[in-house]
């Protein structure tokens, strides 16, 4: 007959074991870029190693939120650009006011069932 403490530490030990995050070589990246001037905000968010579908990108900076429509991604990236300038707005980027970047960026990928499958932060560069 199996002691009661052994039964316990075998179900202890199977359900340590199957609710541990699988190390996946192809898990998801993503790189963040932002630079800041006096008169202007600049982030990218891009993506890569992601499952084919359609990604949202959501930047965060002080007190500062702001996502972009859905994209789809090419291969298995998608790119993301956010700025305060008309003409890259004008060219495709999400419109960010000029002082949104407050030292730091954190961008987050979501895909469609709304879970963050990457995020990275990043120290901006200011000019």
């Amino acid at each position: 007959m199996i002691k009661t403490s052994t039964a316990l530490a075998a179900v202890l030990a199977v359900f340590v074991i199957t609710t541990l995050p699988v190390s996946d070589a192809n898990a998801a990246d993503v790189r963040v870029t932002c630079e800041k001037r006096s008169d202007r905000s600049k982030v990218s968010v891009d993506g890569n190693n992601l499952a084919a579908g359609n990604y949202i990108a959501k930047i965060i900076s002080g007190s500062n939120t702001k996502k972009s429509v859905p994209k789809a991604t090419t291969g298995d990236e998608v790119e993301f650009d956010f700025d305060s300038d008309p003409g890259d707005v004008a060219a495709g980027a999400t419109r960010i006011g000029r002082g949104f970047i407050q030292g730091q960026v954190t961008g987050q990928l979501i895909n469609e069932q709304g879970f963050t499958v990457a995020q990275a932060t990043r120290t901006c560069r200011m000019r």
